[in-house]
């Protein structure tokens, strides 16, 4: 479904339940898409976040004895500079 800012304003809640019930909702400003809703998957988040916390283990049990300590926030800084 494509609908433009003002008219969306208007039926926020309608395109709320739409998004919720899995259908795409793009919001378009002066006829661009500029943001589209999709529903968040519950099931999707904890894996995701227990991914990162597992990676974080992985590489501080690699880490040599007698090397300086990475942090755990410097870690996810450099998984994060990977992704892109």
């Amino acid at each position: 479904m494509i609908v433009g800012v003002r008219e969306s304003k208007a039926r926020l809640s309608e395109l709320v339940a739409k998004a919720e019930a899995g259908e795409e909702v793009v919001i378009t400003v002066r006829g661009r898409p500029s943001v589209r809703m999709v529903p968040i998957a519950a099931a999707n988040q904890a894996p995701d976040n227990l991914r990162w916390a597992k990676e974080i283990r992985k590489r501080l049990k690699k880490q040599r004895p007698g090397a300086p300590a990475s942090s755990s926030a410097s870690i996810l800084e450099d998984l994060r500079a990977d992704r892109f």
